[in-house]
Formats: structure tokens, C-alpha cells, sequence
């Protein structure tokens, strides 16, 4: 595993996600790619879905990737990423690969609606069929690339297109789907949440090397605020991410082989959900007095996930 302890350092490794992409201001998936294909010195063969990363990243003649990359469609990043990986078994056995002494691993990014919803059968199948690959979904909580339309992990209350807020609709009515649980529940021998955050950059590259460097399937659920949907200024992305963990809207966890889970950050004081959902405009509405009922639903959600997750970890299961 590539040993990261100092920031100036992890700072200075060449990138293998250049500048120069056509991702909005303030986007924190550009920041979250960089970390990961930045935390190892294997190599890489990286598959991305069709997505916000992928329309931004490789605008024929241009690529920001440095590194052996596959463009493939919404729903499939997982299957061709194992696909990748079979062939890379298959030419091992018979001796044929180019450089047999580099060791190449592997990795899918796509988007909550390629990860959550219209990915979720292929990624399913491949982690069942056990590939080593390490799975990054970039959780912006809607389809930010087709219009800002709600995915299965837009969270109660949410404004989106297609989940409107006015007169007779407050937004999304669904709960988040629990991704990372449903990963855990497959076996895999390493899943973990993390954030863009300069505070917590190290947990990210931590978890990132620990993923590429477990054999198997591993996955990452990584949030990833949207300024352009989520309605806040392109410079507050690494402080509404850092909010998400200090209210525990998205706790930084990890979770080794389906069930000993760990608990990687404790907010000293656990700020209410209103420190969180104030900062986005997708979530004004929230405020107004007869839709008051849904920032204490939340406030309850939060605080049994919370109460969840550590009496897990007390148990050791």
C-alpha cells in the first residue's frame, strides 16, 4: 500500500487526473478522482460512466486521464471494468501480458444515478462474480448530467426537476437508499463512505489505497456536493461536505469483509441538521413553517443511523 502521511506530499504526486477538464467551478468530483487514481503507484485501468466525469474528462481531441481509460455507458462501468479484469487473468495465466512484472489494478467511477439506479444490476454482478476492482461512486444525490432529475439517493425533501417544490409538493418524498449497507450486505471485503474535504483529506486517500490494494471487489460511496443543483457558491464544496459529516447526514465509516465496521470520524459536537440543509438552496423550502415537520424528520433519521452505526461498531459486527 503507498504510504500517505504528509500533505504536502500527496500534493505534489504527478497527476494522473490533469486540470484543464470542463467540470463546473466548485465541482467535488475532480477532487475526489485526483485522491483516488493519486493514492497508489500501480498501475491503472480506469472504466467511467457516462456522466458528469466522463462528459467533462474526454471532450474529443482532449483527455484529462493519464491513464488507461474506457469510456462505456450509464449502466454498464462495472461490467466492463471486470471485463477488463477477466482479460488481464486470462493473458496473465498464458504469459502473454506486455509487462509482466507491472502490477495493474483496477477501477470504476460513475454517478449515483449510474451507481444507485441504472448501474446497480451490472455492479451487483460483478462484485458477486468476486472481480478485483475497486468501485468509486461519485454521490451527488441526483442526474446532474440530464437535468438534475432525483436518483434513488436524493434525499428527503430534495428540490430537483423532476421532484419540484411548491404548492402541493415539499420535493423528494423517498428516503435515501442506504448504497453502501446494500454493498456491505454483498460480501465485499472492503466498503467505506468519504468526502472532498481538506480536513479529512486523509481519510479519503487512505481508504482509496486500502481499496486498491485489497484483493476483491471494494466500493466507495463518496459524496460529492453539486454546486450547480444543490444551489450553494462553487467555493463552499470542501465546507458543505465537511457539514454533511459534522450534522452525521453522511458518516465517514468503513466496513472490512461485509461486517466489522469501523467508525473513522467522530464530530466532537454533533451539529443539528439545520447547519446542513440551511447552506443549500435545493432545501430552502424546508424552512418555511409547514414544511418545518420534515427538517425534524430528518434530525430523527440522522440521530438513529448515528445511534446505528455505533452500536455496530461496539459490537464488533
Amino acid at each position: 500500500m503507498k504510504n500517505i502521511t504528509n500533505l504536502k506530499e500527496f500534493a505534489c504526486t504527478p497527476d494522473r487526473f490533469q486540470g484543464g477538464h470542463r467540470l463546473c467551478p466548485g465541482c467535488a468530483h475532480s477532487m475526489i478522482v485526483r485522491e483516488v487514481v493519486n493514492a497508489t503507484d500501480d498501475d491503472l485501468v480506469i472504466s467511467t460512466a457516462t456522466g458528469c466525469l466522463e462528459v467533462c474528462s474526454a471532450i474529443y481531441p482532449y483527455t484529462s486521464w493519464d491513464v488507461s481509460w474506457i469510456h462505456i455507458g450509464f449502466e454498464n462501468a462495472a461490467a466492463a471494468i471486470s471485463g477488463a479484469e477477466a482479460m488481464y487473468k486470462a493473458l496473465s495465466k498464458k504469459n502473454k501480458l506486455y509487462n509482466p512484472d507491472k502490477r495493474v489494478k483496477f477501477v470504476a467511477f460513475g454517478g449515483d444515478g449510474g451507481t444507485y439506479d441504472i448501474g446497480f444490476q451490472s455492479l451487483s454482478g460483478a462484485v458477486e462474480r468476486g472481480h478485483d476492482f475497486l468501485y468509486v461512486c461519485l454521490d451527488n444525490e441526483n442526474y446532474a448530467n440530464t437535468g438534475g432529475q432525483r436518483s434513488s439517493s436524493t434525499p428527503l425533501g430534495a428540490h430537483t426537476t423532476t421532484t419540484p417544490r411548491g404548492r402541493v409538493s415539499y420535493g423528494e418524498k423517498q428516503r435515501k437508499k442506504d448504497l453502501t449497507m446494500i454493498m456491505a450486505a454483498h460480501g465485499c471485503p472492503y466498503v467505506a463512505t468519504a468526502i472532498p474535504s481538506t480536513k479529512h483529506w486523509k481519510d479519503l486517500a487512505v481508504k482509496a489505497a486500502k481499496a486498491i490494494e485489497t484483493v476483491g471487489p471494494t466500493f466507495i460511496n463518496a459524496l460529492s456536493p453539486c454546486t450547480t443543483e444543490w444551489k450553494f457558491k462553487p467555493e463552499e464544496t470542501t465546507e458543505i461536505a465537511d457539514l454533511a459529516v459534522e450534522t452525521c447526514a453522511f458518516p465517514l465509516y468503513e466496513i472490512e469483509d461485509g461486517r466489522k465496521l469501523r467508525i473513522t470520524y467522530r464530530p466532537k459536537v454533533k451539529l443539528p441538521i439545520e447547519e446542513y440543509l440551511s447552506r443549500q438552496g435545493r432545501f430552502s423550502h424546508l424552512f418555511k413553517p409547514e414544511n418545518k415537520w420534515i427538517i425534524a424528520e430528518w434530525q430523527k433519521q440522522v440521530d438513529e443511523y448515528w445511534d446505528y452505526l455505533q452500536r455496530r461498531e461496539e459490537a464488533g459486527v
